[in-house]
């Protein structure tokens, strides 16, 4: 069984870890995903995001600049065991030499400072999927939705093949990339709000506009995207069972084609019972308990990422 995740905080937990002086890499490491970690779980792609948080660093462009110098390091240094990917066939490509797909993605739209020509040159660096914020408005989304700069970055995006990102989205802008994108777009590190009330996760409305529009949700491992309140001891726990009820609510909601993973790996804080992405046979597991049969298992695990990507680019 493969495995396609839409999100994980890898590159920016090694560059971080790597200014302190700590010699880590993408082989081998003590996060929750490395290459031999993610061989371990036979996962054909993974995505890497480039996160900059906007309140604390000066200058996003460029953090985000040295992290992707970074990630271009380690696709080098790793070539027999990894390759970066910029369109589908890429992967196919990648499939049959027994290499891992990796796929470079911004979260935090203001990356770009406001400029359509530095998307142009992020996309041409390799960047196929982006979020238009984190936490916070910036030139793209306010309190009222996208900017009209935001709608001209969707639209330049969509022409690009650069996939829009509703993670982390307020509601009003979810609804305006509905209203102006044209293709499908992703919800890359999401979960379902009727399960768990969080602001950051999708109502069942929204789950089905993705679905109507033939994009992917990919289920965020995080116990704070899991279940309501917090844990008494402080401490979320990201539980196997839990997730799979995500995902199944989700098939029931949207279908069986708009779920996929979207771990989150590297980026949230707490215990997950698959503690790192070597685990995901847990999930399948849990999965099937719950009725999915191994051609579904399929779809959710990597055919739904693999048939958006497609489309898109």
């Amino acid at each position: 069984m493969f495995a396609a995740d839409m999100h994980c905080d890898t590159i920016s937990k090694l560059y971080e870890e790597q200014k302190k002086g700590n010699p880590v890499n993408l082989c081998e490491n003590n996060f929750q995903v490395d290459l031999n970690k993610l061989k371990r779980g036979q996962y054909l792609l993974q995505n890497f995001a480039v996160f900059t948080d906007i309140a604390t660093v000066k200058n996003p462009c460029q953090h985000a600049k040295n992290q992707i110098a970074l990630f271009q390091s380690e696709m080098r240094k790793n070539n027999a065991r990894v390759r970066q990917v910029k369109n589908a066939d890429e992967i196919e490509t990648n499939r049959r030499e027994g290499r891992i797909s990796a796929v470079l993605t911004l979260e935090e739209g203001e990356i770009c400072g406001g400029s359509l020509e530095t998307l142009e040159e992020f996309y041409v660096a390799g960047v196929r999927m982006m979020t238009f914020t984190w936490n916070y408005e910036n030139s793209l989304v306010n309190g009222g939705g996208l900017t009209d700069l935001g709608i001209a970055f969707l639209e330049r995006m969509e022409s690009l093949g650069i996939i829009p990102d509703v993670s982390h989205l307020p509601d009003a802008a979810f609804y305006d990339v509905c209203r102006f994108g044209k293709k499908p777009f992703a919800a890359s590190h999401s979960n379902s709000r009727a399960l768990c009330g969080h602001k950051r996760n999708l109502t069942d409305d929204m789950i089905r506009k993705i679905a109507d529009r033939g994009g992917v949700i990919g289920v965020n491992y995080y116990g704070c995207f899991l279940d309501n309140g917090l844990p008494e001891d402080g401490v979320y726990f990201g539980s196997v069972k839990r997730i799979a009820e995500h995902i199944w609510h989700m098939i029931q909601t949207g279908g069986l084609f708009c779920v996929g993973l979207g771990s989150d790996y590297d980026g949230f804080s707490g215990i997950c019972e698959m503690e790192d992405c070597s685990r995901l046979s847990l999930l399948g597991d849990e999965l099937k308990k719950k009725g999915l049969s191994e051609r579904e298992l399929e779809y959710v695990f990597y055919k739904n990422v693999l048939r958006m990507y497609q489309e898109c680019w």
